[in-house]
């Protein structure tokens, strides 16, 4: 199957597309994975892409298009793959469009994981990260800690990134209302579009995506 995975950051898209890639047995390929690998890789495209990052810019489309295509055409992905940030918007929806007709191939579905704004915040803005090791994470509401402020698992101390500040996390939501969310119209145009409600635990969701797609 050939998937694309849609919705507002703090979905849970990171988490529900590993948990479908490896029920369906096809490669979840991440936007943010595609540039790690090709920075870290130094490739032409990946110095191209940290040049922009570097100056706080974002990568344009037709380097993010071009990473995409290079992915998608490994042998891994040639029985289907699960997009995940990809398209962000509707110029890359198209290209990647584009693509996949030249291939001879299309998308079966696009999952839109739909999350109510003030519950995007909610989830966001309550993380707390240990300073002593970022992969400690808690929550002020859903994982609290045994005592405030403290990590259970080293002692060390648990703060609140900046970007996870509700002030930042409305504004990634502005921009996801702005540059992404008409990737919806677009798919749903096209008979696409299967809405998945993302509230619950994250089996429950992931059933929600199968059973949707089994149909």
């Amino acid at each position: 199957m050939r998937i694309v995975l849609v919705g507002p950051p703090g979905a849970g898209k990171g988490t529900q597309a590993a948990f479908l890639a490896k029920n369906l047995s096809i490669p979840h390929i991440s936007t943010g994975d595609l540039f790690r690998a090709n920075i870290s890789q130094g490739t032409a495209l990946g110095k191209q892409a940290k040049a922009f990052m570097d100056a706080g810019d974002l990568v344009p489309d037709e380097v993010t298009i071009a990473m995409a295509k290079d992915r998608m055409e490994q042998p891994d992905a040639v029985s289907g793959f699960l997009l995940d940030g990809f398209p962000r918007n509707v110029s890359q929806a198209e290209a990647l469009d584009t693509m996949l007709k030249a291939a001879g191939m299309k998308l079966d579905a696009v999952l839109d994981l739909e999350v109510e704004e003030d519950e995007v915040v909610k989830r966001i803005a309550g993380r707390r990260i240990c300073r002593n090791d970022s992969s400690h994470v808690f929550h002020v509401a859903y994982a609290q800690p045994k005592t405030e402020g403290v990590c259970d698992k080293c002692g060390g101390e648990l703060y609140q990134r900046g970007d996870d500040s509700e002030a930042t996390v409305r504004n990634r939501l502005e921009v996801y209302h702005t540059q992404t969310e008409p990737i919806i119209d677009y798919y749903k145009a096209q008979g696409l579009l299967v809405t998945i409600p993302a509230l619950g635990e994250v089996a429950d969701v992931t059933k929600r995506a199968m059973d949707a797609l089994n149909k």
